[in-house]
């Protein structure tokens, strides 16, 4: 189902294996992975201490940020959910020390509700 979620742009929850082979390099001792969701390219990564968002760029996709957000760093974090005749929702995380929000669109059939769920159980 992940790559058929894959394939229609939609967000899908990703297993602890995948998690932990794509990402477990970057984790500090404590700290462990809790959640991670995949949407096309993009990862939302959560774990014990943080939040890490990787932005898949490029033609090829090999070109990546990796951007790690303490939970104690978001001030605050809104959604806003797609219309009738929009084809995007978007999530909002304001971080302190930073001017603007961070922005991430989501297509309309994402799954942005159980990205926002995980990220109020961390940050709240």
């Amino acid at each position: 189902m992940g790559l058929f979620n894959a394939l229609l742009g939609t967000s899908s929850s990703m297993s602890q294996e995948e998690v932990q082979k794509k990402f477990g390099y970057m984790l500090i001792e404590g700290e462990s992975i809790q959640h991670a969701y995949r949407s096309i390219r993009d990862f939302f990564v959560f774990t014990s201490k943080r939040l890490i968002l990787v932005d898949q760029q490029g033609f090829t996709g090999r070109k990546a940020e990796y951007l790690c957000i303490p939970y104690r760093s978001i001030s605050f974090y809104s959604i806003e959910t797609a219309g009738t005749f929009e084809l995007d929702s978007e999530l909002k995380i304001w971080v302190r020390g930073m001017a603007q929000p961070i922005c991430k669109e989501f297509r309309k059939n994402d799954d942005l509700q159980a990205v926002y769920k995980v990220l109020s159980q961390q940050v709240l």
